[in-house]
């Protein structure tokens, strides 16, 4: 697998390497999403956070797993926003829980959402709209824990509805297959809520596997415009060990190591220090097509 690295900037789209995107566009006290739903999640840009000492971060994310467990226990968050806190197929988020429970490395405020209504939070946001408004959370005790939550009657009808709090993002980040010479991005497979973080956001900074003279889009491709990309790093692997479709498989073996290496605080920061902070963006294709057995 080859990558093109387009240098200088494009007409509209900004080409950079990761650390200068971050560095340039990720300030301490943002409200930040690092979306991807079941691939595409830009693991290499949160590693970069990371590195970067970032603090008192509003995270915001459909799903925070390994990811945001990951942010979570070096200090990075204050505060997450979520509609579902877990290891997908294996278990809790232990240094989440941690940081809850008792204040390690430092006390965390969360606030829960249903994936429905958060991704209709998304939307209202990506659509300049104060709140969304949704059918749900009847006979639930959601709306007793989170003020963002608040419920409204029709105007029209006088149904009962449930009103929640736009997102609205400093910060988007997301993974992507490629970006084309102008700056456009192509994200392909699953779509989560990632168009809609980018557009609910002031700015955003996409990680992609490569940059291509043109696209060759195929089903349920969706094509961000360059105006609304504010950096572009090439970073292959980016996504690892969530999966890129087309480029490499999720690798499972990595999501059951975590919930060991995350039981343990001595145990997580010494395997932080080694795979993140004495680490490069460089490491993740490697370790993408090593562990995922892509030739």
């Amino acid at each position: 697998m080859e990558s093109k690295l387009l240098l200088g900037p494009s007409a509209m789209g900004k080409f950079c390497s990761l650390k200068a995107a971050v560095a340039e566009f990720l300030f301490d006290g943002a409200t930040v999403a690092f979306e991807g739903f079941s691939h595409l999640i830009p693991f290499a840009a949160a590693h970069e956070a990371i590195r970067q000492n970032r603090r008192n971060l509003k995270l915001v994310r459909m799903t925070p797993d390994l990811i945001y467990d990951q942010m979570i226990g070096m200090g990075c968050a204050n505060r997450v926003v979520f509609s579902y806190a877990g290891n997908p197929g294996i278990g809790l988020l232990n240094r989440m829980r941690d940081a809850v429970e008792s204040g390690w490395p430092n006390r965390l405020e969360i606030t829960e959402h249903s994936h429905a209504a958060l991704a209709n939070a998304y939307v209202a946001g990506a659509s300049g709209l104060p709140f969304a408004v949704l059918r749900g959370y009847s006979g639930v005790d959601l709306p007793r824990v989170n003020s963002e939550i608040q419920e409204i009657f029709c105007p029209f009808t006088r149904e009962k509805l449930a009103a929640v709090r736009s997102v609205n993002l400093d910060l988007a980040v997301i993974h992507a297959q490629k970006a084309d010479q102008a700056g456009n991005v192509l994200v392909e497979g699953i779509l989560g809520v990632q168009k809609e973080a980018v557009f609910a956001a002031e700015r955003s900074i996409v990680t992609v596997e490569e940059i291509v003279d043109e696209f060759d889009t195929s089903v349920n491709a969706c094509i961000l415009p360059n105006w609304k990309i504010d950096a572009i790093c090439v970073v292959p692997g980016g996504a690892h060990p969530s999966y890129a479709h087309t480029y490499y498989d999720r690798d499972n073996a990595s999501y059951f190591e975590w919930n060991e290496i995350s039981k343990d605080r001595q145990k997580f920061l010494d395997w932080m220090k080694l795979n993140v902070l004495d680490a490069t963006p460089e490491v993740f294709l490697s370790r993408a097509l090593k562990r995922a057995n892509v030739e």
